[in-house]
């Protein structure tokens, strides 16, 4: 069902003429004084030439700028491309981000091209998995329902990296995992991208056991049968409006010597109409994106057992449609969720904390050392912090890591504080606790909501817990921008691979 895209990764160094490639890509940035050609294999002669010619051309180094000039015959190349950076100055060096958007820019601009060379500054394995990382997310595309492709550039092929470390011991592995997280934010963003015709509750679980296939991982399904005998009120409640009935899907993945356990539990509203408290229609067809965060858990689990990293983690995938029907929960019912809590309904809108719920409940009897949860969850994430930064709120223990991940990956989050005057807001007349309260600060309310559900380790103690709205970043209705196309963007994806390495970093 899900038709990925990947590229093939290499490294080269030396003659560039041994290396015959369709457009070779060198780094501008933004200087003080005007552009500044980054450093490069072409001839000190042709270098200084290049550099002299930039400002009469055109070139300024900005982001996502990607000039065509005609190629030279050293370069190995029929086209020359100068592709920005942005800013540099002492006190805003080069970072590995930059690197990463700039060669996902080119890439994703030089679609049609089979082979590309990139030739950025990669001085340390991190710069080289920065650049490969950007070529892997850069080279997507979705195009699987259009009967023709007429105007349509295929994404690039194959990718060599221009690198004196191309001789390096660990330089394979860092390819290795550049491909399989660009193998892995793909996926989530063709997911995301599946129309609602098409990726439903039950063909979402079909396609989590599809993108398992070869990996040792364990996938199990609840149909709605299963879902209702166990007392999964919250999926059920959600799903029951629609005639294509909710589903839970669980990825496990379990090395025999793993040394952490984390559960990740993901909201998968494949399509949310808002139920009886409906949507208005402007934009409600981005409303397939809202099962994002069952994709992120789904591909972060396939990404980890790809790397072969040891560590316990498995993803809770909470699938429902909700859609208004003469069957369809109503404001003031009350649900009775998984592990008996009750919820009364006040807006069938906001679902995704009602099968969210479950899951953490779910999650929680297997006694992890820490739960993640990722959600498109509120519009409060966009108001608070916009389209392209990540809300996470949470323990500690769980949202520092999480933080210093995100930046590592170069992914945006930002923290967020959980005022526990908020939880008087969710107190309900009759049922344990309402499903909204506070409209003022609505991402951390919904938060505030969640942490309830988070049971209690072995030590009698509430597990450690986080919260991860990606409403925002996990859709893009803007213009294409670095590594990232229109609609799934794929975040988090990096970030979540990124927090389990650290914890298997810190565990050595």
């Amino acid at each position: 069902m899900v038709k990925n895209t990947e590229v093939k990764l290499s490294a080269i160094a030396g003659d560039l003429r041994k290396y015959p490639s369709d457009a070779l890509v060198i780094g501008v940035g933004q200087g003080t004084d005007g552009p500044i050609l980054l450093s490069n294999p072409l001839s000190a002669e042709a270098a200084e030439a290049l550099a002299d010619s930039l400002s009469i051309l055109g070139v300024t180094g900005a982001v996502d700028q990607a000039h065509r000039l005609p190629g030279l015959p050293e370069a190995g190349a029929a086209v020359l491309v100068l592709a920005g950076v942005g800013k540099l100055a002492p006190n805003h060096p080069l970072t590995e981000e930059a690197l990463r958007r700039a060669a996902g820019s080119a890439v994703r601009q030089l679609a049609g091209a089979a082979t590309v060379t990139l030739a950025l500054p990669t001085a340390s394995l991190a710069e080289v998995a920065a650049v490969a990382e950007g070529a892997a997310m850069g080279a997507y595309s979705f195009t699987e329902y259009r009967t023709s492709k007429d105007g349509l550039k295929d994404p690039v092929k194959n990718v060599a990296i221009v690198t004196d470390l191309a001789t390096d011991r660990g330089l394979q592995q860092t390819l290795t995992r550049a491909a399989l997280i660009g193998k892995a934010v793909n996926a989530t963003r063709s997911l995301v991208n599946q129309p609602p015709s098409h990726l439903f509750p039950e063909s979402f679980a079909d396609a989590a056991k599809e993108l398992s296939k070869g990996l040792p991982v364990k996938v199990t399904v609840w149909d709605e049968k299963r879902l209702d005998k166990e007392g999964f009120g919250g999926i059920l409640g959600v799903g029951k409006g629609s005639t294509r009935q909710p589903r839970l899907v669980k990825v496990e993945y379990a090395p025999a010597k793993a040394t952490a356990k984390i559960a990740l539990v993901g909201k998968g509203i494949t399509f949310d109409t808002g139920g009886i408290s409906i949507k208005p229609a402007l934009g409600m067809g981005d409303m397939k994106s809202d099962m994002a965060g069952a994709a992120v858990v789904l591909n972060t689990v396939l990404a980890i057992a790809g790397l072969g990293l040891p560590v316990k983690v498995t993803a809770w995938l909470c699938i429902a449609e909700n859609m208004p029907s003469g069957a369809a929960q109503r404001p003031a019912d009350v649900l009775t969720m998984f592990g008996g809590k009750t919820v009364e309904v006040l807006n069938t809108d906001a679902e995704g904390r009602l099968v969210m719920a479950d899951g953490i409940v779910a999650a929680s009897q297997e006694y992890p050392d820490a739960i993640i949860d990722v959600a498109t969850l509120t519009g409060a994430q966009l108001i608070a912090l916009g389209d392209r930064t990540a809300g996470v709120m949470g323990a500690d223990t769980v949202t520092g890591p999480i933080k210093a991940a995100a930046d590592r990956a170069g992914e945006l989050v930002w923290p967020m504080p959980l005022p526990e005057e908020l939880r008087a807001s969710l107190d309900s007349q009759v049922a344990d606790i309402a499903n909204i309260g506070e409209r003022h600060g609505g991402m951390m309310t919904a938060a505030v909501f969640l942490r309830e559900f988070v049971g209690k380790g072995k030590d009698g103690e509430q597990i450690p817990w986080a919260h991860i709205d990606i409403a925002g970043p996990s859709f893009n209705n803007g213009s294409p921008y670095g590594y990232n196309h229109k609609q799934g963007t794929g975040c988090t994806v990096r970030t979540l691979v990124a927090y389990a390495e650290d914890i298997l970093a810190k565990a050595v």
